[in-house]
């Protein structure tokens, strides 16, 4: 396996099966979540995230690292959290087309509605951006590769012909991205009906480009 397929398999897993548990850890997440959640990301430091912990600034730096390993690590954590909403959302769905517009609905209305995501996506949306890219956010790089698995598989079940679908699955999450980031569109995806609308219309054709 290359490196690069090695790394994105780890992004996969990191996103699907949860860390072997550890109190500090999370300790420190939660008051990073806390902190982001209340002050922003513009006016937290590492400091802060410390005190709130009870920790020292050192310790921050040991566990997780620095505010941009803080950020990522708190994004995927969270994102983790939908991948198991998303997945209970689609189990019963029969067809791949069913579970990619229920899953896209489900995935854009969890993280506008998510305190933390989605305050910070409505208020700093410049300073979230380096997190929300395939090139500098290792959750959204997971993101991708924890689709491109369910669409592995799906295809796998269903006797379709097997190919990579990374490039779908990174088409549809840059495309999820840009409706977060600017909702601003002639599209209309304010509730879940119009949702659903949009992925059956425009994404589900995705698939079959990518077979």
């Amino acid at each position: 396996m290359t490196a690069r397929g090695t790394n994105e398999t780890l992004l996969a897993r990191a996103l699907t099966e949860a860390p072997t548990p550890d109190a500090l850890n999370e300790q420190i997440l939660d008051a990073a979540r806390d902190q982001f959640t209340t002050f922003g990301l513009r006016r937290s430091t590492v400091d802060d995230v410390a005190k709130r912990a009870k920790v020292s600034r050192v310790t921050v730096y040991r566990r997780i690292g620095n505010k941009d390993s803080l950020v990522s690590a708190c994004l995927l954590r969270e994102y983790r959290r939908f991948v198991v909403e998303v997945d209970d959302a689609v189990a019963a769905l029969p067809t791949t087309e069913d579970r990619l517009v229920e899953g896209f609905t489900a995935v854009l209305g969890h993280i506008r509605e998510h305190p933390l995501i989605g305050g910070l996506l409505r208020l700093e949306p410049e300073t979230m951006l380096p997190f929300l890219t395939l090139e500098s956010g290792p959750a959204l790089m997971a993101i991708r590769e924890y689709l491109a698995d369910r669409l592995r598989h799906a295809r796998r079940a269903e006797g379709r012909p097997v190919s990579d679908p990374t490039p779908v699955a990174e088409l549809m999450v840059r495309i999820t991205v840009s409706f977060l980031l600017n909702p601003v569109s002639c599209f209309e995806l304010d509730d879940d009906a119009q949702l659903r609308e949009f992925a059956r219309r425009y994404l589900v054709p995705l698939l079959a480009a990518g077979e």
